[in-house]
């Protein structure tokens, strides 16, 4: 790769959890696997010649933009855009975990040096631009048919063909791109630092408060923030509705209660919310395919 583009695989290589590998001149793919629930950042020079695809294999992902705002991804989403435009960005993993690709195309030397498979089509790093970003603007793509089967092949592949694989499927991944039709008007929808700061601040409080049944009425008066718009930008920032999302972290937190506490069944569905032994039971069986009983027996 370019020289200028070095500084893109340093500053992911310096991350614990990330994976880069050299393609084609131009292109380089990297794997994260990254947990923490706190936000870090990402720093890099203003690339005004280089683009990026992402995609979320698991968990979720979001990062704040060039104009203050977040958007998120999660499973299955991909997204595309230049590089200036998440120049110091910060990044932050809502479910404490994310694991997925980066692909990163320096479109200069793209046009210059294009892989052998792609010699005499349109396809080059002007056309893509053109088609892609040329108004500087993100594209999220919710996943499909399509563009599951060619990314699931980035994952899970014998080492002995995983290069070829990766080769492959980053054309036909460009293949796809530079042919689909109005992807450059699904732009993801950006939401203002202000709003996303209190949806974390209600997360926070409903996992401080398991034993507490908060309504949306309650936090709606408690925030100023109309219903509707908490219950959607709670699952654009989680990916879950609240009440899902609650329900996870106490199912979670009564099962780690149960392996490592002799506290009684009925203790402890009342610490996570539940005031009816029989209800949490269900509750629990339903999340975990058995009952607390028959889990508790793993210890």
């Amino acid at each position: 790769m370019k020289q200028e583009h070095c500084y893109i695989q340093n500053s992911l290589s310096c991350m614990e959890g990330v994976k880069t590998i050299p393609l084609f001149a131009g292109i380089e793919l990297a794997y994260l696997s990254l947990t923490g629930g706190d936000s870090f950042s990402i720093q890099h020079k203003e690339a005004f010649h280089i683009m990026a695809i992402n995609y979320c294999k698991s968990g979720r992902i979001g990062w704040k933009m060039e104009s203050g705002n977040y958007v998120y991804l999660g499973a299955g989403d991909f997204s595309v855009h230049m590089m200036n435009l998440c120049a110091n960005s910060e990044i932050n993993l809502p479910n404490e975990n994310y694991e997925g690709i980066s692909i990163y195309i320096d479109l200069q030397e793209f046009t210059s040096n294009p892989p052998n498979l792609l010699l005499g089509t349109e396809i080059t790093g002007t056309t893509l631009y053109e088609k892609l970003c040329k108004n500087d603007t993100l594209i999220s793509v919710a996943g499909n048919e399509q563009t599951d089967a060619i990314f699931r092949f980035f994952f899970n592949q014998p080492q002995n063909v995983q290069l070829p694989y990766q080769k492959i499927k980053v054309l036909e991944l460009l293949v796809y791109l530079y042919n689909a039709e109005k992807l450059s008007n699904q732009c993801v929808t950006e939401y203002q630092a202000e709003q996303i700061e209190l949806i974390r601040q209600i997360h926070e409080q409903l996992l401080n408060r398991l034993e507490k049944r908060i309504t949306i009425e309650e936090l709606s008066k408690q925030y100023l923030m109309n219903p509707t718009t908490m219950k959607a930008l709670f699952k654009s920032v989680y990916g879950t509705s609240i009440a899902a999302h609650m329900k996870e972290h106490r199912m979670r937190k009564a099962a780690k209660m149960l392996l490592e506490s002799d506290m009684s069944i009925g203790e402890i569905a009342f610490s996570v919310g539940y005031d009816n032994q029989s209800k949490f039971s269900t509750a629990f069986k339903d999340f975990f395919q058995m009952l607390p009983k028959e889990y508790r027996k793993k210890r």
